[in-house]
């Protein structure tokens, strides 16, 4: 091995696989949003496409430099830090549903001072609330089965938060639920109180919707039930759906070639929800079935780390934000292919956005912090 071979290994310790993963996300992404932002840039920006890539690949390195910070801090300090971080959420999503900006009817969003970006807080959210969960799970192994002094304290946060981010995206809240179940069945949590999760989180959903019959604004019910009928009742699909079918029918096995979409003009978020279609269309199925191993490789990765990791805090976040990359990777893909209703989430890693990019290389460069952990035990 080179000199810099054994510099970079130095430097990039960990799961070389999710190194890799996460590499060829990036550079597939940057030519997906490079494609897929045409239109927009001739409506916007009087057809300057090299705007978008510019944005999307300063997005891209500045999420790489944070993902390599948190890789480097050891992972066990994150333990120390999930009650701020939980604690900070919580009045974060407040503000958000009363004072963030409204756009497409939904207030997601917190305005940045000074540097004209938003903020999507549910993704500070996501990453709070795994962490806490992980650190909860972790460190009250030895009695997760008692309620008063263990799972009180897992439950409780995840109901909250879930219901604050529920009020204006459900589908991201529904991903995070699933994600904390998931860690709290690998956690060796009872039965009994996974069924207790899943009944407290249909009975806050009923009353959600209970009380949207009174207050038309406390949720976005409407549009739940007009997403939910359109899926259920026209089997075709609605305007967006059916132009993804076109473009994934259009790719066949090996695509139009890269810059070629046709559908990225009609699709309305070609570079964002429906992202997986526009790949399809250009790289085929080949293409489209490689997006699928990389989600999976990288899950795959994590259950290997799961299973060397000597405690229970470093196997927890790790799986958890795996999982939750993982959900909501596939949801996208189910989205795109008419198999769930239209959702509003963009692929982590590959769709273009500022904080949800941001946020998932921050999960990455946590689960390899643990992978680096991991492998300086083994060594």
């Amino acid at each position: 091995m080179s000199s810099l071979g054994k510099s970079i290994r130095s430097e990039l310790r960990g799961d070389t696989a999710i190194w890799l993963i996460t590499i060829v996300l990036a550079l597939v992404s940057i030519l997906a949003v490079y494609s897929s932002t045409g239109s927009m840039a001739f409506r916007v920006k009087n057809g300057n496409t090299e705007f978008f890539l510019m944005k999307h690949m300063m997005i891209v390195t500045v999420s790489f430099i944070i993902m390599y910070i948190m890789y480097k801090i050891p992972y066990e300090n994150y333990k120390k830090w999930a009650p701020f971080f939980l604690a900070l959420s919580i009045p974060m999503l407040i503000y958000t549903l009363a004072q963030g900006e409204d756009i497409n009817d939904a207030r997601r969003w917190i305005a940045v001072p000074f540097i004209d970006l938003t903020f999507q807080t549910s993704d500070f959210a996501k990453l709070a609330l795994i962490t806490y969960i992980a650190s909860a799970i972790g460190s009250k192994q030895e009695y997760i089965d008692d309620f008063a002094t263990a799972f009180r304290s897992i439950l409780f946060p995840i109901l909250l938060i879930c219901c604050l981010i529920a009020l204006a995206d459900l589908s991201s809240a529904i991903i995070l639920f699933v994600t904390c179940f998931i860690m709290m069945f690998v956690g060796r949590v009872n039965w009994k109180f996974l069924a207790l999760l899943v009944f407290s989180g249909i009975v806050l959903f009923a009353i959600l919707i209970i009380i949207s019959q009174f207050v038309p604004d406390f949720s976005r019910v409407d549009t739940w039930t007009s997403r939910l009928n359109e899926f259920l009742l026209n089997s075709e699909g609605g305007y967006q759906v059916q132009q993804s079918k076109i473009a994934i029918a259009s790719g066949e096995w090996i695509g139009v070639g890269p810059g070629n979409s046709t559908q990225r003009n009609l699709l309305p978020s070609p570079f964002a929800d429906f992202i997986y279609a526009i790949i399809t269309e250009e790289y085929g199925l080949i293409g489209a079935v490689i997006m699928i191993i990389m989600f999976l490789w990288l899950f795959a990765r994590v259950t290997i780390l799961v299973k060397k990791s000597e405690k229970a805090f470093g196997a927890m976040l790790a799986v958890g934000f795996a999982t939750c990359l993982t959900v909501q990777a596939f949801v996208n893909i189910a989205v795109s292919v008419h198999l769930l209703p239209v959702t509003g989430v963009t692929m982590p890693l590959v769709s273009m956005g500022g904080t949800s990019f941001i946020f998932a290389s921050m999960m990455i460069g946590i689960i390899l912090s643990v992978s680096r952990h991991i492998e300086s035990i083994h060594d």
